[in-house]
């Protein structure tokens, strides 16, 4: 981490790919040059939080002309590290597993999907898209000789924790969390949960 940026609060970073989205949308649709106001009517975020978000990390635009979109795209995408691609493994072949296996999205933006495990033997040597999947038990291995840093946990939730501890005695440092239990790391551990239930939960509060 650039020693710059290690005071940032988490919350900034996480609107981050946000920022980056939207752009990355405006330069599909020709759209050259933004503004603070522009990206807040696009993301609910407001145009003053954007602008205190972006000054942490630098002077990105010039007030009366705003950001030009291209350039800050790169900048966020050099910022988050995603210049480059990053290897990744999906620990579970299930139907979880199998649609992240597929899913387009990965592509361009930093990251490829590069093995998928499982341990169930009748799961071990199916294919799934471009993917043969492998046996859970060489997946330490294939972490360290890769240089793997990056993990999706996409088993029960019975076996989650057990999955994370071999994933982070490998060498993994990130976890992207499908399972629907909250994991047990080490300091250090960077960890994302994607639970929709959790999510439908949260948004029914407001429902009559």
């Amino acid at each position: 981490m650039n020693e710059d940026y290690k005071n940032i609060p988490d919350i900034v970073i996480g609107r981050l790919p946000l920022y980056l989205r939207a752009l990355q949308y405006m330069l599909l649709e020709n759209h050259f040059v933004t503004s603070s106001k522009e990206l807040s009517e696009r993301l609910g975020i407001s145009a003053a939080q954007i602008r205190k978000d972006l000054s942490q990390f630098g002077e990105f635009g010039k007030q009366g002309t705003g950001y030009h979109v291209e350039f800050l795209i790169t900048k966020l995408k050099q910022i988050m590290h995603i210049d480059t691609t990053w290897d990744v493994i999906i620990v579970g072949a299930g139907d979880i597993g199998h649609g992240i296996a597929r899913y387009p999205g990965f592509k361009n933006q930093g990251f490829r999907v590069t093995k998928v495990f499982d341990n169930n033997p009748e799961k071990i040597g199916q294919k799934i898209g471009d993917f043969i999947v492998e046996d859970s038990a060489k997946m330490a291995n294939a972490i360290r000789e890769a240089n793997i840093k990056i993990a999706m946990i996409a088993v029960p939730a019975s076996q989650a924790q057990q999955v994370a501890d071999i994933l982070v005695n490998a060498g993994i440092k990130a976890i992207l969390n499908y399972a629907p239990i909250t994991l047990n790391l080490p300091a250090g551990i960077k960890i994302q949960y994607i639970d929709p239930v959790v999510h439908l939960q949260r948004m029914t509060f407001y429902l009559e």
